[in-house]
């Protein structure tokens, strides 16, 4: 088998539009994450940033199912001995309604070089309103 390489000027880059109101978060962060690879193209490569942009509207009222609004922990840590900090689902909605939505695109990014630039390519907005009109973006279901 040969390896496709598409050369970066060839490639046409689309703007992706998606509500995640009443949508399960992980189905909102597989269909992002899907498009921003590239996967949904003839020619995807795992290896090349051949992806189109995604934005996703109304993050803070994505669903998620069961107990998980109260019993999701969020952990991050200081760097130092015991700074261990963890949260609920609720707690940082409260705080900052698109993390969640962040945490969830990143995590179904590849790790590396690749995933970093991958995920300057998604934009989520806690509301409805995003300023990304001029580019017409494509309402994709979910």
């Amino acid at each position: 088998m040969k390896t496709i390489f598409e050369k970066p000027a060839s490639i046409e880059r689309k703007w992706y539009v998606i509500d995640a109101e009443g949508v399960s978060l992980g189905r909102v962060a597989v269909k992002a994450a899907n498009i921003l690879r590239g996967k949904n193209k003839p020619y995807y490569t795992p290896h090349q940033e051949i992806g189109d942009y995604v934005i996703i509207v109304n993050a803070e009222k994505a669903a998620v199912t069961g107990r998980k609004k109260t019993d999701k922990m969020y952990y991050r840590h200081s760097g130092y001995l015991g700074g261990l900090k963890a949260e609920t689902y609720e707690k940082v909605l409260a705080k900052k309604p698109t993390m969640p939505m962040e945490k969830a695109v990143r995590g179904m990014l590849p790790k590396g070089p690749l995933g970093n630039k991958l995920y300057t390519n998604v934009k989520i907005y806690a509301g409805a309103n995003h300023p990304h009109a001029a580019q017409q973006p494509v309402a994709v279901e979910v």
